[in-house]
């Protein structure tokens, strides 16, 4: 029953590395690692970029700050994105998200994820047919959106999580459920380039700022994967048609880094067991640090110091073409330290955009040893309301 537990938490890992770098690996761990996942095409297609790209629909997991400079007035997306379909068919995450612009100077949205781990035999043997089980990770997130001046905004999110990984006929392990809050800001301006007039903007979302999630309710909690994501995007008009955009993100969980043995040894003394050591971690060592504690944590507390805590952050680059704001093709790149997941991939992506739907796709070639998205082909379909209004209207 329990290694079924266990499987379910490996199958949401996102990094996989080899057993000889086990003194050196020493990612931080979460739960729900599902909230990670870039869900849209756009942002997927360029390295998993977004905290200051130009807004879309979409923003909501980025940069949900970025609504009030939105051109559309309302807008709805539905994404889809296969999980580890080198292995199985039936594990995916599903995406919705969209939003309405009050005015001209705020904005409201929401967003609901959807993460299958699909069908699960269990109890199955050449006598008894057992049964299936169908985990399952949610989230639905609300945010409210402002602009505080003619070039800054502010946003504030709402979610809450829900996390069903259970074996069903266990009473040691139950569903989990935690409430998550993002506070985001946006930053856009227009400067002078070549003589040419771009657009320079900057984006900081941190997002997962709530409670802990437990699946055994309560003795053993794990930390939400709060995340510190600061980008800035360069978008220049190459001529009256052709636009190009250069963006960065750099990520840093605010979690704290486990202990290690050798460091609570060289705290408490040479003489102390792993025994000692494991029933530490359960409690004021690790397990019982408070989410915010752990956040303030997190900056400082990696042991190999200054050193590690660099490696700690990720980083993404991304480049978007586009013509007459109808045609896109995207690419980027996306680095995870070897110690601290080692997620290395290109990936690739293009877009279609007519006045009243949008499709984008992307693609992720990994670098790395692996990566659940490897070779794995996903998709945005987007619907402009305001398009669709003026499209009726025509008819009328």
């Amino acid at each position: 029953m329990k290694k079924i537990f266990i499987l379910f938490l490996l199958l949401l890992s996102f990094s996989v590395t080899s057993w000889g770098q086990k003194d050196l690996f020493n990612p931080i761990n979460t739960g729900v690692n599902s909230l990670n996942i870039a869900p849209d095409s756009r942002g997927g297609g360029m390295g998993d970029v977004g905290a200051a790209t130009d807004p879309d629909i979409n923003s909501q997991y980025w940069n949900p700050a970025k609504y009030p400079f939105t051109i559309s007035r309302a807008g709805v997306s539905i994404s889809y994105t296969p999980w580890l379909r080198k292995l199985v068919n039936d594990i995916d995450l599903a995406y919705m998200a969209g939003y309405y612009r009050i005015g001209d100077y705020q904005a409201v949205s929401a967003s609901l994820r959807y993460f299958s781990l699909g069908e699960v035999p269990v109890d199955q043997t050449e006598t008894n047919n057992g049964y299936t089980i169908n985990p399952y990770e949610m989230a639905v997130d609300v945010a409210y959106s402002r602009m505080l001046s003619e070039r800054f905004s502010a946003a504030v999110a709402l979610r809450y999580i829900y996390s069903d990984l259970a074996y069903k006929k266990d009473e040691e392990v139950s569903p989990a459920s935690a409430f998550a809050a993002d506070i985001a800001f946006y930053y856009t301006n227009y400067i002078m380039l070549a003589q040419r007039e771009c657009m320079l903007s900057f984006g900081l979302n941190l997002s997962n700022i709530g409670t802990k999630i437990s699946y055994t309710g309560g003795e053993d909690s794990q930390f939400l994967p709060t995340n510190f994501r600061l980008g800035g995007s360069l978008l220049a008009p190459i001529d009256d048609y052709n636009t190009i955009a250069f963006s960065l993100d750099l990520n840093k969980l605010m979690v704290p880094t486990r202990p290690t043995f050798s460091q609570y040894k060289e705290k408490f003394g040479e003489d102390k067991t792993e025994s000692e050591y494991n029933d530490w971690i359960r409690g004021e060592g690790y397990s019982d640090i408070s989410p915010i504690k752990g956040i303030f944590k997190s900056f400082s507390d990696a042991p190999g110091g200054f050193k590690e805590e660099l490696q700690e952050i990720q980083w993404s680059l991304g480049v978007e073409y586009t013509y007459h704001n109808q045609f896109s093709v995207r690419g980027g790149y996306h680095y995870e330290h070897e110690n601290k997941g080692n997620r290395k991939y290109f990936s690739f992506g293009a877009g279609f955009r007519m006045s009243v739907f949008s499709l984008d796709a992307a693609y992720l070639v990994s670098t790395a040893q692996s990566n659940p998205l490897d070779q794995t082909l996903r998709f945005t379909l987007g619907f402009d309301m305001d398009g669709i209004r003026d499209l009726f209207g025509r008819r009328r």
